[in-house]
């Protein structure tokens, strides 16, 4: 058996498999199906200061090869998290990491602190995908300025391995990366929901209640393995990569595109069980391959 670890920044994962934020739950909602301390890490869904209601429905919808959702970060606040989930989660053998949003980068930071103070929970994700209120609705993440005010705040108030999850809805993702990585970022993932929109021609409206949203699954993954591709070049700081993977052959086209780990998210709804298959896939392919270990082929990928 290969050696699966992988380390992003101080955080050692048993193996780059995790789960994306939103479509696992907290976690223990999966323990019937596969045992949760196999995994690399659970990225549980995202945490607000305060609580948030979400969209109206209808607010999910199937489209060619992936799905579109506007749930809108529908959660119970930061508070609820730590005194209520928290307690459940805590004794998972594996990295319980927290994806954090907000509406300004002192939503964002005043969410990581009460977070830093979790024993247990050793990293956070920074969702910058969301809206920033003083610019318009502009996501913070398709800005270098958006981008690093948000990592800039959270960094002088959370002293854990921090992620930054990238917005692929910019222009020039690796631009992005740099500047989180200059504010302090220790690790970014990518990529998160491209913006897309489905339409009902006998009633000529949008399927989604706020008209647009967050395409994931199958069809993103050429998009999503190309800008893995790009920052891995880009930053010196260790990249997760996920967008549309769904078995051990598009894990590690991702790990050899330069992610150090990944992460699957659309594909837990199809399978709750496919987590493990990727991590044992990934395992298989490196014995069959003589790799001793799966740092072997982390960016090895080789331009044409």
């Amino acid at each position: 058996m290969a050696d699966l670890s992988v380390n992003i920044n101080k955080l050692q994962l048993k193996n780059p498999v995790m789960t994306a934020s939103g479509t696992f739950g907290y976690g223990p909602e999966f323990a019937d199906f596969i045992p949760l301390e196999g995994l690399g890490g659970i990225i549980v869904k995202g945490t607000t200061l305060k609580p948030r209601e979400g969209n109206d429905y209808p607010r999910m919808v199937e489209t060619a090869s992936g799905m579109l959702n506007c749930v809108g970060l529908q959660n119970k606040g930061v508070d609820y998290f730590c005194e209520h989930i928290y307690p459940e989660i805590k004794d998972i053998d594996t990295n319980m990491i927290v994806n954090v949003s907000g509406s300004s980068p002192e939503d964002y930071a005043e969410c990581a602190a009460r977070i830093n103070g979790l024993d247990n929970i050793p990293a956070i994700e920074l969702n910058i995908s969301c809206p920033n209120v003083r610019q318009g609705g502009m996501a913070f993440g398709v800005t270098c300025a958006g981008a690093a005010s948000v990592v800039k705040a959270v960094r002088a108030r959370y002293d854990k391995t921090m992620i930054v999850k990238l917005s692929p809805n910019v222009t020039d993702i690796a631009e992005i990366a740099r500047a989180v990585e200059a504010e302090g970022a220790d690790s970014v993932s990518l990529i998160n929901t491209l913006m897309g929109m489905a339409i009902d021609i006998e009633k000529r409206k949008p399927l989604l209640s706020i008209n647009t949203g967050g395409l994931s699954g199958p069809a993103v993954k050429p998009v999503a393995l190309r800008m893995v591709w790009q920052v891995a070049k880009a930053v010196k700081i260790p990249v997760v990569g996920l967008g549309g993977i769904c078995n051990a052959h598009d894990a590690i086209e991702f790990l050899m595109a330069g992610a150090t780990a990944i992460e699957i998210g659309t594909a837990n709804f199809i399978d709750p069980q496919v987590t493990i298959k990727v991590r044992d896939g990934i395992n298989e392919w490196l014995d069959s391959h003589g790799c001793k270990s799966v740092k072997e082929i982390i960016g090895t990928l080789e331009d044409c």
